[in-house]
């Protein structure tokens, strides 16, 4: 028998008016009924639920970006446990998850809509569990084989996922109004996991005792917060009825030319923060050994934590900079910061003075978190100016522009995770042919450069319909 949260029928005067589905709960919560633009609906009960899901999506969400980066500070510590591992295994565990992670976002997108947004924030929460004790039984034993090692660095990649279900479940929580706002809240939110695990792991496995001891933490310390938060997610979250996969919608998305252009400028930006909140904490080791760790008291915490952290908190900044300048000129100038930043760090390394080094680096973070929120900005008015239910192939006439932009949001966000994968690959690459990063670092200032270009030539270059409507 379902139960009546609020009965949002509401008749007008002409009798040609319908009456609008009256919102009910099912058992499981499940919402049948609810409709964020419905204005009476939205003030009495639909801003409830909204803040309540997005809270213990947030959390949900928060902790599987910690998962997902839990390895890029665990490796740091593997050398100091008894583990005898080459630099190049070191960078396959940093980067595993993200390739997985980056993977997986693809089918999490649809997952909300086959099984419910709270159904899958509790399996995909209980999924971090795996890798999460995996890691804690793995690093107890310094016998623990290389490939049973990289097999668990893969589950990892569960964490990486959650940011597509997540953001894919919360939309349909939120009217159009206040949707940009909401999904900022649980992206950044959900970013900041990058950084805070990569200042609790440090203080949890330095805190008196042997690090081969107390190394198992690293992953044991996340399993109470993962179980509350499943559930918090079974007992406070909801299922939307009408919320459904759109599979026509990413289809169209793809086939869209642009939908390549904006996930190769998305590797630039998110996946440069991504990637550099992975191999932050072994660059710092392997280039100043004396500021890998930073004594407070009995425990020591890494500065690298740092980077992500402020990368996270630049993303909101992005997005209201390209709502006031245009999401490619603020993405033209992430790029450019990148390129300089990148170049400088390469050509101070020479110096060996860490500070530097450090203020250098998080300048590279907040321009690639400012990226991340404009490029992010610029995908609805692309599609938009694309034009309104254009066919974009055989069967495509009936999706809309806003069903192909929704789509290509979670694509995009997909395909910019890979280069989580890519930047720590170039980073192993270089230091075994060179011996240092330099390399590799003229590399990325390369694609930056090339990615500006890019941003330029199709988004802001004169006489183009992006430029006219200042994309």
């Amino acid at each position: 028998m379902s139960t009546e949260l609020h009965d949002a029928t509401q008749r007008t005067s002409s009798p040609a008016s319908l009456p609008k589905l009256a919102l009910r709960q099912r058992p499981g919560r499940w919402l049948d009924g609810y409709d964020p633009e419905d204005h009476q609906q939205w003030e009495t009960q639909g801003k409830t639920i909204a803040r309540t899901n997005l809270r213990w999506s947030i959390f949900a969400e928060f902790l599987g970006f910690a998962v997902w980066q839990l390895w890029a500070v665990t490796v740091v510590f593997l050398p100091r446990a008894g583990f005898e591992f080459t630099d190049p295994q070191l960078f396959w565990l940093i980067s595993m998850p993200s390739l997985v992670g980056a993977t997986l976002r693809i089918p999490y997108t649809f997952m909300v809509g086959r099984f419910g947004g709270r159904n899958w924030t509790i399996v995909s929460a209980l999924l971090l569990l795996i890798p999460a004790v995996g890691l804690a039984l793995a690093v107890s034993n310094p016998a623990t084989p290389f490939w049973l090692m990289l097999l668990i660095a893969a589950a990892a990649g569960f964490g990486g996922g959650n940011f597509a279900s997540s953001m894919a479940n919360i939309t349909y929580f939120y009217p159009a109004r206040e949707k940009g706002y909401a999904l900022g809240l649980n992206a950044a939110g959900g970013n900041l996991g990058a950084g805070i695990v990569q200042l609790v792991v440090p203080l949890v496995v330095t805190l008196g005792g042997l690090i081969a001891l107390r190394l198992p933490l690293a992953g044991w310390f996340w399993v109470p917060l993962i179980l509350l938060a499943a559930w918090g997610a079974w007992k406070f979250m909801h299922n939307i009825s009408d919320a459904k996969g759109d599979v026509a919608g990413s289809l169209a998305a793809v086939k869209e030319p642009h939908f390549w252009i904006m996930a190769f400028l998305y590797i630039g930006t998110f996946g440069s923060f991504i990637g550099f909140s992975g191999v932050f904490p072994k660059l710092i080791a392997d280039t100043f050994p004396q500021f890998s760790t930073i004594s407070i008291g009995t425990a020591a915490v890494t500065l690298a934590f740092m980077g992500p952290i402020i990368g996270s908190l630049a993303r909101p900044y992005g997005g209201k900079l390209a709502d006031r300048f245009g999401g490619a000129r603020v993405t033209v100038c992430s790029f450019a910061g990148m390129a300089f930043f990148a170049l400088a760090v390469v050509l101070t390394l020479p110096l060996q003075n860490f500070w530097l080094f450090l203020v250098l680096f998080l300048a590279l973070f907040i321009c690639s978190g400012v990226g991340n929120g404009s490029t992010y900005r610029m995908i609805p008015p692309i599609y938009r100016i694309r034009g309104a239910a254009r066919a974009v192939g055989a069967g495509d006439a009936v999706v809309s522009t806003a069903r192909r932009a929704s789509a290509a949001l979670g694509l995009i966000s997909a395909v910019g995770a890979y280069g989580g994968f890519a930047i720590p690959q170039v980073l192993s690459a270089s230091k075994s042919a060179t011996g240092g990063y330099e390399a590799a670092f003229y590399g990325f200032v390369g694609f930056y450069v090339v990615a500006l270009v890019v941003t330029w030539f199709f988004y802001l270059r004169r006489g183009t319909a992006m430029a006219a409507e200042h994309v």
